[in-house]
């Protein structure tokens, strides 16, 4: 029988928390804004946002596909964020702020995407969860989705956290 993970206790982020999240993640990691990512869940154990399509994005004129780059950039930022999510939830006995100022120190070591189908559509969405969170590495999955809720390509990376 396959080891189970015990679930982690229910946590409910403070308003300023989430605000803070967001700031970073759409605003002060400039990246994540040319490429338009837009929070829409954070939970400590699943993140979600969505990227609308722009001519910005494109990586195929003849068929308007979004660009592999861009897919795989934005993969990575969400599951950076879902480790964030991850630590948060782990030291909630902190301050908002002092949770927030964890984020400086982490960074992708590993990551891998799989292509599954031709990234068309006027928004995309885009999940992740972190599978473990040790004192030194987290692990992720990631789905990048289209309006329709077919699944288009899929990401797992490794992120050091300290």
């Amino acid at each position: 029988m396959p080891h189970r993970l015990t679930p982690p206790a229910v946590v409910d982020f403070e308003d300023e928390f989430i605000a803070g999240v967001k700031n970073i993640f759409e605003e002060m990691i400039v990246f994540n804004r040319l490429l338009g990512l837009k929070i829409s869940e954070v939970t400590p154990t699943r993140v979600k946002a969505r990227i609308d399509m722009r001519n910005e994005l494109v990586g195929h004129y003849a068929y308007n596909r979004i660009h592999g780059g861009v897919i795989s950039a934005s993969l990575d930022a969400l599951g950076g964020l879902a480790v964030m999510a991850a630590i948060g939830a782990r030291h909630m006995d902190e301050s908002p702020q002092q949770r927030l100022q964890r984020f400086a120190k982490l960074g992708t070591i590993d990551l891998r995407i799989d292509y599954l189908r031709p990234g068309i559509g006027e928004w995309f969405e885009l999940r992740a969860e972190v599978l473990r969170l040790g004192s030194r590495v987290a692990t992720t999955r990631m789905e990048f989705l289209g309006a329709d809720g077919k699944l288009l390509s899929t990401g797992s990376a490794a992120y050091i956290v300290s």
